[in-house]
């Protein structure tokens, strides 16, 4: 039988590495509008966002949102969105990606808590259903078409 990278490369998934850090969390390279950053890969997440103290990095151009964002950190953040953004895993990209923004720092300090790195943003159910992911857990790949 064949496996599933080669079942997968045949139907044009792109193969994107992640690390399980020792806080058990799958953590994945990504670029926004060409600048890379580190990443929690969250299937859990709705929306793939960023921190508001990412906004400059990324070069994205945030606007007011409604939306109020809840997680594990809290509920009722207040965020912002991001529109017309190019979005690239390994070489997967999206262009025209909308960014959900808002305070990552419960995050990160619950990382720094674990002596984990701190992430930049969280990739979320949005990209995993965009691009008919597949997650290898015991190879450590995302694949996404």
């Amino acid at each position: 039988m064949e496996n599933l990278h080669e079942v997968l490369k045949k139907e044009k998934y792109k193969k994107i590495k992640f690390k399980v850090t020792k806080t058990q969390h799958l953590s994945i390279k990504a670029k926004i509008n060409g600048v890379s950053g580190s990443f929690i890969l969250d299937t859990g997440a709705s929306n793939t966002c960023i921190g508001f103290e990412s906004i400059e990095r990324f070069e994205v151009s945030a606007k007011k949102s409604k939306t109020k964002a809840s997680g594990a950190g809290g509920t009722g953040m207040s965020t912002q969105i991001s529109s017309q953004n190019i979005l690239q895993l390994g070489s997967w990209k999206n262009k025209g990606f909308t960014i959900v923004i808002f305070d990552l720092s419960h995050v990160n300090e619950a990382l720094q808590s674990y002596k984990a790195k701190p992430v930049h943003g969280i990739i979320g159910a949005d990209v995993l259903l965009e691009g008919k992911a597949i997650i290898d857990y015991f190879n450590h790949y995302l694949y996404l078409k």
